[in-house]
């Protein structure tokens, strides 16, 4: 999630539900949980995570490979990142044996190493979650040098149109602006869906717009606050959009699921959104899917730096398995895994190879945009005290109308310089 990961709009999953593998997940996650063994000695191996409807026929898929050296339990977490998180982050302060498998958002990676919670990657584990996996994806599992989760999916925003009233996709946002003053002018749907709302996605937007205008928000050890002319580039670059043509009226309230619902139903003439758009597209409005098309990430003077999102696994340092659960977390993380949660659930995967497996063509069509994205997509500040960061951020720029680039520049630099000093995780 990108970003959080809820079930639709972070997790890019499919619009249709999936009868069997909702009826897997529930059976699964319907084991006992906590224990370090089962009746016939097998060790389980609790698996939390986000909701994903194609979760529990992989936990199935790989409970019949390991032939009996251990089960996988599925928890569900909460639909919410910040609920996710809460949990996790509570129960692991209370150091709880339960958990073992820990599905994390990938700005979580810096936060629970930092605390000790989480267990390196080392040896043929950490030489098997790296085999074949993309660079973008394997630097949000790793913190000063060392890996402490194996990536099970990635992500990236792209520019998503329609054809019909964008021939000619620009490659900024300027280009934007202009295309929808254009569209406003004929009549036509002119609105351009971005995430404007005060939540983690106004942070994402910010941060690749700072990215793309050659800056970044953090020093990339997370110590040292870099905000400088690109961030008010960036800043002027919103505050021009949210008051232009292009923004709808709801832009300050906008999440990923209302910039999808935006464009399906007519209103919007296109959006800067994650993949997931497109299956929600052919699922929900098969006749627009001829004219919906995608196109990099819009810079500031040409194509800019996409938004990477995406998910890890990680095994706790309570975990009663380690062993168990590192071996289950790489099962869970498979090529035929993310295969499956790609074309389930629209989960991009981090394992490069995965793209061209069977059946990822029809699923994605856009995959070489997605690689082509991701070889230089901007990662969210890398630090433990993220949560910090991103909530002072998102609050300072809210809405996005309101943007004074000097004076809003000179705040966030006070707000996110004061978050860094604090210790990044909640109790």
């Amino acid at each position: 999630m990108p970003m959080g990961r809820a079930l639709f709009p972070a997790g890019a999953a499919s619009a249709g539900s999936r009868a069997v593998a909702a009826v897997t997940a529930v059976l699964t996650a319907g084991l006992a949980a906590g224990c370090a063994s089962g009746a016939s000695g097998t060790r389980v191996v609790n698996l939390y995570n986000a909701p994903q409807e194609s979760i529990g026929a992989i936990a199935a898929r790989c409970n019949r490979e390991a032939h009996g050296r251990f089960r996988i339990v599925v928890n569900t977490l909460p639909r919410g990142a910040d609920d996710q998180r809460e949990q996790l982050v509570r129960r692991l302060a209370a150091r709880d044996s339960g958990l073992d498998v820990l599905g994390l958002d990938v700005t979580w990676t810096a936060e629970l190493a930092q605390a000790g919670w989480i267990r390196e990657w080392t040896g043929r584990y950490a030489a098997e979650a790296r085999k074949g996996t993309l660079p973008g994806p394997l630097s949000t599992a790793t913190w000063e040098g060392r890996l402490y989760a194996a990536p099970y999916n990635t992500n990236v925003q792209l520019l998503w149109y329609r054809s019909d009233l964008i021939p000619h996709p620009p490659s900024t946002w300027a280009g934007l602006i202009k295309e929808s003053e254009r569209l406003a002018a004929e009549g036509k749907p002119h609105y351009g869906e971005v995430t404007g709302a005060q939540f983690e996605g106004l942070v994402v937007w910010f941060n690749s717009l700072v990215a793309s205008a050659g800056g970044r928000i953090l020093s990339p050890d997370g110590q040292r606050l870099e905000l400088g002319p690109s961030a008010l580039t960036a800043l002027r670059t919103m505050r021009a959009y949210a008051r232009s043509k292009a923004a709808d009226p709801s832009i300050s309230n906008t999440k990923e699921d209302d910039a999808r619902l935006a464009v399906e139903s007519g209103r919007g003439a296109y959006e800067i959104n994650w993949p997931f758009v497109y299956a929600s597209m052919a699922d929900l409005q098969p006749k627009l899917l001829k004219r919906f098309k995608w196109a990099p990430y819009p810079g500031i003077t040409g194509p800019g730096r996409a938004p990477l999102g995406g998910a890890n696994f990680a095994v706790s340092r309570y975990s009663a398995e380690p062993d168990a659960a590192f071996q289950a977390a790489l099962c869970l993380r498979d090529p035929e895994s993310q295969r499956t949660a790609a074309i389930q659930d629209g989960l991009p995967p981090a394992v490069e190879s995965v793209y061209w497996a069977p059946g990822m063509a029809k699923a994605y069509p856009m995959r070489q945009a997605i690689l082509d994205s991701l070889k230089t997509a901007a990662a969210r500040p890398m630090t433990p005290t993220y949560q910090n960061v991103s909530t002072v951020t998102a609050v300072r720029l809210s809405p996005p109308s309101a943007i004074d680039p000097p004076r809003t520049l000179r705040s966030l630099r006070q707000l996110i310089g004061d978050a860094l000093q604090s210790k990044g995780v909640l109790p």
